[in-house]
Parts: C-alpha cells; sequence; structure tokens
C-alpha cells in the first residue's frame, strides 16, 4: 500500500507526495486538508473530478465526519470510487460506535485537567474546564469519569444550578474537601458565566480553562493508531472489491459498512448508561469524602 497526500495550494490545485511506510503516518503526519467553499459548487466538484482522473487516481479513503461523507457522496456520484472512514474527536457520528481521534483527544483531557488539578488542590479552588463537543459530550462525559470529576455538564442532558452544582458543592464543602472540579462540553457554552455564579454563590475562587485546539493535535494513542489502521485496510479492500459509496463504521465489536446515504441517516444513540454511572461514581466520592471527614 503506498499513501498519497494532497496539499492545498493557493491555486487550489494540490500536490501529491508519496509517503514511504506507515511510520511517517503515525508520527503526526498532517495531511493539510480542509473545508472548500468551492467544492460545494457544481464547478469545484467538476474541478475535484478532473483533478483525480488526471492524477490517475481510481479511488479515495475519504477521512472526516458527516460533510466529509457528503462530499463522498458527491464525488461517487461523479465517477470516482469513495469510502468513508469516521475520523472526529467529537464521537459524534450516528453510524459507528466509535471514531478516530475521540481516544487521543480524550488522553489529552486527561492530561490537561491532571495538571489543572494541581493548582486547584493547592489553592482550594473550583477549575471549571471546557473542552469539546458542540452537541456530543462524550468528551466531557469520559474524560469526567476518568478524572473524577465534581460535576459533569453535557448539552444531552439538562442540569439545574442549585440542585447539580451549588447543593453539591455545599455538601462535598462538610466533608472539608475544598478543591472542585467540573468538565463542561462546549456546546452547553456559558463557561464564563458560570464560573462567575459558582463564585458569587459560593465565595469559592472559581477559574475556567477552555481547552480549545488543543485536543486536536498530538500524537495519536494506541488505540487510535490500531483502528485507524483496521478501518483504513477495510477501506482499501472495499475499494478493492469495486465497492463504492461506503462509510466504515464499528458497531459493538464488529467492522461493518454502510451506504453513505444510510449512513448519514443515522442518528446517535447517547449512552444513557455511562452518563447514570458517572453520576453514581460522584456520590460515591461524596461518601467517601463524609465518611473521611
Amino acid at each position: 500500500f503506498f499513501f498519497f497526500f494532497f496539499f492545498q495550494a493557493e491555486d487550489g490545485i494540490r500536490d501529491v507526495e508519496r509517503s514511504r511506510g506507515l511510520g511517517d503516518v503515525y508520527k503526526r503526519q498532517v495531511l493539510y486538508t480542509a473545508r472548500s467553499k468551492k467544492f460545494t459548487t457544481e464547478e469545484g466538484l467538476n474541478q475535484a473530478v478532473n483533478t483525480c482522473k488526471s492524477l490517475g487516481i481510481d479511488g479515495i479513503v475519504i477521512i472526516g465526519g458527516d460533510g466529509s461523507f457528503k462530499g463522498a457522496r458527491a464525488l461517487s456520484k461523479k465517477g470516482i470510487p469513495c469510502i468513508g472512514i469516521p475520523c472526529t474527536i467529537d464521537n459524534d457520528i450516528g453510524c459507528s460506535d466509535y471514531t478516530i481521534g475521540f481516544d487521543t483527544a480524550m488522553n489529552t483531557v486527561i492530561e490537561m485537567v491532571d495538571k489543572i488539578r494541581d493548582t486547584t488542590e493547592s489553592h482550594d479552588r473550583c477549575s471549571i474546564v471546557e473542552v469539546m463537543g458542540r452537541k456530543c459530550g462524550d468528551l466531557a462525559l469520559n474524560a469526567g469519569i476518568a478524572v473524577g470529576a465534581t460535576n459533569i455538564i453535557i448539552p444531552e442532558k439538562e442540569y439545574d444550578f442549585e440542585r447539580d452544582i451549588i447543593n453539591k458543592i455545599d455538601f462535598i464543602q462538610k466533608t472539608n474537601k475544598k478543591h472542585f472540579t467540573i468538565l463542561v462540553a462546549e456546546g452547553v457554552g456559558g463557561t464564563a458565566e458560570l464560573a462567575k455564579r459558582i463564585e458569587d454563590r459560593t465565595g469559592i475562587s472559581t477559574r475556567y480553562n477552555i481547552l480549545g485546539h488543543v485536543q486536536r493535535g498530538g500524537s495519536p494513542t494506541l488505540q487510535d493508531r490500531v483502528m485507524g489502521s483496521i478501518m483504513g485496510s477495510k477501506a482499501v479492500n472495499l475499494l478493492m472489491e469495486g465497492k463504492n459509496n461506503r462509510v466504515v463504521a464499528l458497531k459493538g465489536r464488529e467492522l461493518v459498512d454502510y451506504d453513505i446515504d444510510e449512513a448519514l441517516k443515522m442518528k446517535r444513540k447517547f449512552d444513557e448508561k455511562l452518563y447514570d454511572i458517572a453520576m453514581e461514581l460522584s456520590l460515591i466520592h461524596i461518601c467517601r469524602c463524609r465518611r473521611r471527614g
């Protein structure tokens, strides 16, 4: 297998570079791709098709989310075979239980929160950490469990300021614990305002941290490297079998593929059980603090 990377150029024409092997990809190879407004037009789409034909490209494996899959579908209809691979740190693609990049982003969040907690503990503060996730709270939920967050606030679940935050902080304070960590998904919004409200209401010095694009970079974790390799292999095999307009997906522990049109219609299911576990663990932690107090 050879890997081709397309680089953006000012005139819209991309140069092609051939990688020597997987090792170069695993070391944070950057594809230099971004959304293109021109591609959404008939002219831009035809230019993309002509470019593929002129370069002798027989098929494309497109890595991304729903927007990328829509682009793959458009190219497929123009005669360029395309296979999609789900890749987004939000883990918000309906057809797949897992998306490449999610585990790497989670580990980055854990590392950042662990570092922030050092100051939170030493200064007896409340730290609010905003992580990515506009419509999907998986990143905040999973990372929140991993770091033992006091609260996890996500778009899928409404929360009450007094009941879910202030009452919990008041109760924990009675156990002599004086530092708190709250994870918030960006889709909830109002992180700065929330920090001010908590400080005004409790008198606890409260700071907010927006992790931003640090979550989108770095060296991939083992899980993402292996899953990316497995999905990539599946995608290439589908192309070699003459398949087109498909998306590779993980369902449970099984690797499957769907027609792109079918995949785009699938709705993501929120993991209610995992959320309940997160809330239970938070209560267990409070009870342990109370016994120690």
